[in-house]
């Protein structure tokens, strides 16, 4: 039995879709494997990217989005990574959900129909209301940055 709360949300698949919706792997997962729907492999080569048809639309409920995440398996036996990962669906898009899939490895990597290429991921979404104040508040670690909590090992 199924311990997460579901969400409706409206699915729509284009004209070449082949296959089954984006599922659920096991019981506790947070992601849907989604497949590629195009109708002949696509070679992608090292360091290249490609975009690549899902053939899936989607109507997401306000105050949700759908974040795009790579495959762990996918990045770390073929180096195929989502590029702007996480991708966003936002709630008011309809059109196509496309993604974009680099190769960082030193390979070329073949990428088939209906290969299982990313996660989708239902999130909620809280929006910035923005505050203008010209004090911040103190906090020990302050304006420092760019691997300032690191710990030295000179």
């Amino acid at each position: 039995m199924n311990s997460h709360p579901l969400v409706n949300v409206k699915v729509k698949t284009l004209e070449h879709f082949k296959g089954e919706l984006p599922i659920y792997h096991s019981l506790l997962a947070s992601g849907l494997d989604v497949r590629a729907q195009i109708s002949q492999a696509l070679l992608v080569a090292p360091l290249d990217r490609v975009l690549v048809s899902t053939a899936l639309c989607f109507e997401i409920p306000s105050a949700y989005e759908i974040q795009v995440r790579s495959r762990s398996g996918w990045a770390y036996k073929k180096g195929i990574s989502v590029l702007n990962s996480p991708g966003t669906i936002d709630a008011d898009y309809r059109g196509e959900l496309k993604i974009i899939l680099v190769n960082l490895s030193n390979q070329e990597v073949s990428i088939s129909p209906q290969d299982r290429i990313a996660q989708l991921i239902l999130a909620p979404v809280v929006q910035i209301n923005w505050k203008m104040d010209t004090n911040l508040s103190a906090t020990q670690r302050g304006e420092k940055g760019f691997g300032s909590t690191g710990l030295s090992h000179d």
